[in-house]
C-alpha cells in the first residue's frame, strides 16, 4: 500500500514554514494520541504517521530530500545509497517519545515526576472575595478547602502498613511501555500499573490502594498589600494529592475585590466623589474625606468651585505590591443644588437671583449668548 504525502498527512501546504507545520502536528497529535483513543487501531494508525511526517518536515535537510525523491529518499536504510539523502538518521528508540515529550509535556495533566512516572495530583482552585481595604492593607486568612490528601495509614504507598508495593512486571517499573514498528516507537502509560510503576499486592484498608482519601483541609493564605482585582496565589503542593506517593498539585487562589461604597480604584489611585453643598461650593471652605486607612484628610474649597473639579491628595492611594510607595488619592467635587427649601430659604435664593448679574453665572450666560446667535443664523 502506498504512503500518504507527508504535506497531505499534516493537512498543510508545501509551502508551510515552521510555525505550521509544528501546528498542525500539535493539533493532529492530539486528537490521535492513543491515551485520548484507547484501543483504537485506527487512532494509532493515524497518530503513527503524523508523527512520522512531522519528523521528516521539521529537518530541512530531510525535507528537501523529500521534495525531491518523495519517500525513495528514505527507503533503504535511512537513504543509504540515495543521492542527497546521505546521513539522515532513523527514529532512534525513543525517538518519537523525545518529540512528543517536548512539545506536550503536560498533556492531559500527566506531568511526572513520582515513582515510576505516575501522575502528580491535580490543580485546584479556590475563589476569594477581599474588600478594598484587605487589597490595600493585605491580610492573613484562613481557608477550608475539600481536597484529596495522602492517605495517612499507608503513607500515600497504597499498600497496607507493613508492606510495600512490588515493581511492575509489565513496564518492569518504568511506568510506560513502549512497542516498536519499524523504524520509530510508541511509547504509552503502562495499562497493568496506570504508569506508577508498581502494583499492590495487599492494598490498604483506609484508601482500597489508591493512596489517597477525600477530606476537608485548612489553610492559611497571606494576601499581601496592594493585589489586584483577578490576582492568582499559588500554594506549591496544597492541591490533589498523586496517586500512589506521586507529587501533589498546586492550589490557586483567585481573588476578586469587592465593590466599595465610597472609593473606586484605577491601578495604584483611588477615586472618590464627594457631594459639596451649595454655598461651600460658591463661597469656599474646608471638607474632610475618609482614606483607605481609616483617617480623615481635609481639603480647602476655592471660592466658586464648579462640579467636576479634581483634587489630589498625594501618597493617599493604594498600596503598591511589594513596594513601600502608594499611589494618590483624587477627590472628584460634585456641588449639591439645594432641595426641600423652607420658605425663607426660597425667598432669600429669589432675592439673589434678582439682585445678580452675568458675573455670577458666566458659564450660563455664555452659553445663553452662543443660543441665541444660533437662533439669529437660522432665521437669517
Amino acid at each position: 500500500m502506498a504512503k500518504r504525502d507527508y504535506y497531505e498527512t499534516l493537512g498543510v501546504g508545501r509551502d508551510a514554514d515552521e510555525d505550521a507545520l509544528k501546528s498542525a502536528f500539535r493539533k493532529l497529535a492530539m486528537r490521535h494520541h492513543p491515551d485520548r483513543n484507547p484501543d483504537d487501531s485506527a487512532a494509532e494508525q493515524r497518530f503513527k504517521e503524523v508523527n512520522e511526517a512531522y519528523d521528516v518536515l521539521k529537518d530541512p535537510q530531510k525535507r528537501a530530500a523529500y521534495d525531491r525523491f518523495g519517500h525513495d529518499a528514505f527507503e533503504g536504510g535511512a537513504g543509504v545509497g540515495r543521492p542527497g539523502a546521505g546521513g539522515f538518521e532513523g527514529f532512534a528508540a525513543g525517538g518519537f517519545s523525545d518529540i512528543f515529550d517536548e512539545m506536550f509535556g503536560e498533556f492531559m495533566g500527566g506531568r511526572r515526576g513520582g515513582p515510576g512516572g505516575a501522575r502528580r495530583g491535580a490543580d485546584l482552585r479556590y475563589d476569594m472575595a477581599i474588600t478594598l481595604e484587605e487589597a490595600f492593607a493585605g491580610r492573613r486568612a484562613e481557608i477550608t478547602v475539600p481536597a484529596v490528601v495522602a492517605c495517612e495509614p499507608c503513607g500515600g504507598s497504597g499498600a497496607r502498613p507493613g508492606s510495600r508495593p512490588a515493581p511492575c512486571q509489565a513496564c518492569h517499573g518504568r511506568g510506560r511501555v513502549r512497542s516498536q514498528q519499524g523504524f520509530f516507537s510508541v511509547e504509552r502509560t503502562c495499562g497493568a500499573c496506570g504508569g506508577s510503576g508498581r502494583t499492590i499486592g495487599d492494598p490498604c484498608p483506609s484508601c482500597a490502594g489508591a493512596g489517597r482519601t477525600r477530606r476537608e483541609k485548612s489553610l492559611s493564605v497571606a494576601i499581601p498589600a496592594g493585589v489586584e482585582d483577578g490576582a492568582r496565589i499559588r500554594l506549591a503542593g496544597e492541591g490533589e494529592a498523586g496517586m500512589r506517593g506521586a507529587p501533589a498539585g498546586d492550589l490557586y487562589i483567585f481573588l476578586s475585590i469587592e465593590e466599595h461604597p465610597i472609593f473606586s480604584r484605577e491601578g495604584p489611585d483611588i477615586w472618590c466623589r464627594a457631594p459639596l453643598p451649595m454655598t461651600t461650593a460658591a463661597l469656599g471652605g474646608q471638607i474632610e474625606v475618609p482614606t483607605l486607612e481609616g483617617a480623615r484628610a481635609r481639603i480647602s474649597i476655592a471660592p466658586g468651585t464648579q462640579s467636576g473639579t479634581r483634587y489630589r491628595l498625594r501618597g493617599k492611594g493604594m498600596s503598591v505590591l511589594r513596594s513601600a510607595a502608594r499611589g494618590d488619592l483624587y477627590v472628584e467635587a460634585a456641588v449639591e443644588t439645594p432641595v426641600n427649601l423652607t420658605p425663607r430659604q426660597r425667598g432669600l435664593l429669589e432675592e439673589f437671583a434678582e439682585a445678580g448679574n452675568d458675573d455670577t453665572s458666566p458659564e450660563s450666560t455664555g452659553f445663553l449668548d452662543r443660543v441665541k446667535g444660533i437662533w439669529e443664523d437660522l432665521k437669517d
